[in-house]
């Protein structure tokens, strides 16, 4: 017998941000987000929580590129630009927590944060970095 829940997709979890209202988007150009819909969107299959929105710093990219997730080139196949500093992308909750312990942590939109962030991340350390 087939176990008909685990062939069910996923369900996203309801768009609300860290500070309890409606979450806004974080970036249509270049597009992000775990359903690339421009937002934090989140699901049980977001292993990484893509949930907080960062403008990233170049400080940052060359952080999480050290850590094995380089953000700054192109991806052409996955239909990444590569990001550089200013642009607002959804970045993996663990990651900037590592970024912050390392001096590396770029600003936060608290708006377009997804309150999946939680968490992983004190709601005063996210605070501390809002944009």
């Amino acid at each position: 017998m087939i176990d008909r829940e685990v062939l069910q997709p996923p369900i996203m979890h309801p768009s609300v941000n860290v500070l309890g209202t409606e979450l806004k988007s974080c970036s249509t150009d270049p597009l992000t987000g775990w359903y690339r819909d421009g937002c934090c969107n989140t699901d049980d299959n977001d292993r990484g929580s893509h949930t907080v929105c960062c403008v990233v710093t170049q400080d940052f990219l060359e952080f999480a590129k050290a850590q094995g997730n380089d953000l700054m080139t192109p991806a052409p196949h996955f239909s990444f630009p590569g990001l550089k500093p200013g642009d607002s992308w959804c970045v993996c909750a663990r990651t900037w927590l590592a970024a912050v312990h390392a001096g590396s942590a770029c600003p936060v939109d608290l708006e377009a944060t997804h309150e999946e962030a939680l968490s992983i991340i004190p709601f005063d350390l996210l605070e501390t970095h809002a944009v």
